[in-house]
Order: structure tokens, then C-alpha cells, then sequence
């Protein structure tokens, strides 16, 4: 299988690598309309109607001599049945990327399906002891006792979620570094809060050499350029995230830059397009 994807940034290197992909009901791309109208959308996208196939798309940054995992993939949990996912390490090892590579983490926010990664065994007896692990710090205090009363997920997904951020936190802890708003990681690569899905969910802006590049982690799904204003139903604040979604998407628009995100088709490497009121999804045509 395809599992990786490489663009070039200026003077950074991008590495989309794929961490496998979530089969989860199709209600999670719009649990705020109705079901004709959610049948119809994915009708017209020739997509089967009652499971949808969630990409799970990693990126691994390098910048100024440092190697930069965005996201960590969904590691283990076998309770929740998820055999297709949680690829991450094996893949990483694929691309010769060692372990004990990485000089820094960023995590977009703390839903399982981004830290688990690291929660593999043996993962973290891999990783430099001075690994930095970047996090908005409203994240990381959501977790600590985190509202569920918004979303709409499949059963044993909300304590799945509360049980992987707890261990994370408390696993590690000395190597967090919180930001409020905004922290340069690296040369070009500058981690922004948005909120909106989470309290603390940032996305990763990339800029050299008159080239830009955004990983939106959740803040981007596949109905949410033609439907921008439909609920997903893992968005602890879905109102806020939507108007994160389409200040995002207008931005994007209006400057050309390149978009990945987390649950796009891989390698989810395209552009943004107004469409009307809404938008339009412009994948690349692979270079390989």
C-alpha cells in the first residue's frame, strides 16, 4: 500500500505518512443535518452509506536540523476494534526514519487517534530523553476534565478518549512544552491555537522560500468544504469549529498555500477553492 508522500516546502521537507484509516459511521460528518441529506451528499460522492473510511495522516517535518512528528497516529486499542489504523511506528521504520530521530512532537490537540502513537509499548524507550513535546496549554487543561455534552461519537469512543489523553499527561509530563497562542517550533514551522474542535486544537503553519503549507489536524474534513457548517461529531465545541473551519478555509483560499489534514484521502496534499458560499477541495496530482 501507499504509505507515504514527500513535498518540499522551500528548505523544509514534509513527509505525509499514513497511520491507516478509521471505518466509523457516516453519521460523524454531519450529526446536525438530516440523514437524507447526509445520503445525498455521499451518493453523489460514490461513497457507501452507512460506514465511511477516515484517513489518518501523519506528517514528519525537517527544519533547521531538527526532525519534527506532527501527530502520533492511533497506536493500540484493541477494544474499540480498529485493526486498520494505528501503523505509525512500522511505517516511520519503512521511510528510515528512526525513533530516535525526532527532536520534536506537535500535537494538533489529544484525541487518541493523535497521541496514542506514544502510547505504544516500547515507543517511548525509543525517543530521545530530551524529546520536546509541544501542546497548547488549553489543551492540555481540557483533559484534565474534559465536556463530552457537544459531541456525537460511537459508543466506548468518549472513554477511550478521556482514558489515552489521561495516560498521555501523565506519561509525558516533563517533556510537555505549552504554548498559549502561538511557538515557532523550528525555522518556518509555527504551531497556531485555533480552538473550535478542541479547546486547545492548533494547526502547523510551514513557510519558506515563498512557499506555505498548513497542517489543520481536525479542523478540516472531507464534507467540510462543500458543507463547512455540518457538525462532526468528535468537535467538542462544533459551533466554534465551524467558524474555525471556514475562517481557515477562506485564508487558505486566498492565499494558494498547500493544505494537509489529518482525516483527508492520503496523502490529503491539495489546495482550497471558493465555491460560492462554500468551497472546493483541489487535491495535487502525485509527483512520484
Amino acid at each position: 500500500m501507499p504509505s507515504r508522500y514527500a513535498v518540499r516546502i522551500g528548505e523544509i521537507d514534509v513527509l505525509v505518512v499514513s497511520d491507516g484509516v478509521l471505518p466509523l459511521p457516516t453519521k460523524m460528518l454531519g450529526h446536525n443535518v438530516e440523514a437524507a441529506e447526509r445520503a445525498t451528499w455521499l451518493n453523489d460522492m460514490f461513497l457507501p452509506p452507512d460506514a465511511f473510511d477516515w484517513s489518518l495522516n501523519v506528517v514528519v517535518v525537517r527544519s533547521g536540523g531538527q526532525t519534527i512528528l506532527i501527530d502520533a497516529g492511533l497506536g493500540l486499542d484493541p477494544n474499540l476494534n480498529l485493526p486498520r489504523a494505528g501503523q505509525l511506528v512500522r511505517r516511520l521504520e519503512a521511510a528510515g526514519i528512526d525513533l530516535a530521530s525526532v527532536t520534536d512532537v506537535v500535537l494538533t490537540h489529544m484525541h487518541m487517534d493523535h497521541v496514542g502513537g506514544l502510547l505504544v509499548e516500547g515507543v517511548k524507550e525509543r525517543l530521545r530523553p530530551d524529546l520536546r513535546i509541544h501542546v497548547a496549554a488549553a489543551e492540555v487543561k481540557f483533559w484534565e476534565a474534559p465536556d463530552f455534552t457537544h459531541v456525537d461519537m460511537p459508543q466506548g469512543f468518549p472513554d477511550a478518549l478521556r482514558a489515552a489523553a489521561k495516560r498521555f499527561a501523565q506519561e509525558y509530563r516533563s517533556q510537555l512544552r505549552l504554548f498559549d497562542e502561538e511557538h515557532e517550533v523550528a525555522p518556518g514551522v509555527v504551531v497556531h491555537r485555533t480552538g473550535g474542535h478542541t479547546p486547545g486544537h492548533s494547526v502547523v503553519r510551514l513557510a519558506s522560500g515563498g512557499d506555505r503549507l498548513t497542517f489543520a489536524g481536525d479542523a478540516v474534513f472531507t464534507v467540510g468544504f462543500e458543507h463547512p457548517d455540518w457538525h462532526n461529531g468528535f468537535e467538542h465545541d462544533p459551533e466554534e469549529a465551524a467558524r474555525v473551519r471556514v475562517r481557515l478555509l477562506r485564508e487558505l483560499a486566498a492565499t494558494g498555500e498547500q493544505l494537509i489534514a489529518t482525516h483527508l484521502p492520503f496523502p490529503s496534499v491539495g489546495r482550497v477553492a471558493v465555491d460560492g458560499d462554500a468551497f472546493r477541495w483541489v487535491p495535487v496530482f502525485w509527483d512520484y
